[in-house]
């Protein structure tokens, strides 16, 4: 696919309403607002969840906390994170899902992957390294391979390499997790910096 036609398509993902009118019982509860950030000459891409509410009032993907210490384990300045060219996000679910009960985040929307998720990973040519985030990009990228819970897929890191590299999600909800897995500091990071410096090297 061509960039013009990426393009188009985008166009066409930001456009999206589907989840707010034919949602069911529980269509999204506020307006759309997709978030997403690609190129065709992106060689490396970040698939997470979906947008949180500081994310949704932005538009900015990562922008806020969680985007923060995802940055700092990528060795990755602000500039170099948002050039599409280089970097490319796309989370499961493209629109702020909305809230439960206790103030977490909601799954993504169902209504999205199955709606653009092939044809938008098809327009990515260059692509060399996807990094997993979360349960939810797990079991979609990963599927049969991904392991019983994501503590065990992310240790298994080296069974999706070179191609993909699955995460825990950056968010500080998860300073527990971090703090009981320190392998993921000590054994993980130094190969994803690694990884992602010789990525940005080839996209100059």
């Amino acid at each position: 696919m061509s960039a013009r036609a990426l393009n188009s398509l985008v166009k066409d993902i930001r456009k999206c309403r589907v989840c707010y009118e034919d949602g069911g019982k529980k269509p999204l509860p506020h307006e759309p607002r997709p978030v997403l950030q690609v190129s065709t000459k992106a060689r490396i891409c970040i698939v997470g969840q979906a947008p949180g509410t500081r994310v949704h009032a932005s538009g900015v993907p990562f922008d806020d906390p969680s985007g923060d210490r995802l940055r700092d384990w990528l060795g990755m300045d602000r500039d170099t994170f948002y050039d599409a060219t280089k970097l490319a996000i796309v989370p499961m679910g493209f629109c702020f899902p909305g809230l439960d009960a206790k103030g977490g985040d909601l799954p993504p929307r169902k209504e999205c992957a199955p709606l653009w998720r092939e044809r938008l990973f098809e327009a990515l040519p260059n692509m060399e390294l996807t990094l997993v985030i979360g349960q939810y990009a797990q079991a979609y990228h990963l599927g049969k391979t991904k392991k019983k819970n994501l503590t065990k897929t992310v240790e298994h890191w080296r069974d999706y390499m070179p191609t993909h590299l699955p995460l825990p999600h950056p968010s500080w909800r998860n300073n527990v997790w971090l703090k009981k897995n320190p392998w993921f500091e000590t054994d993980v990071l130094p190969v994803l910096r690694k990884e992602v410096k010789k990525l940005l090297k080839k996209s100059v």
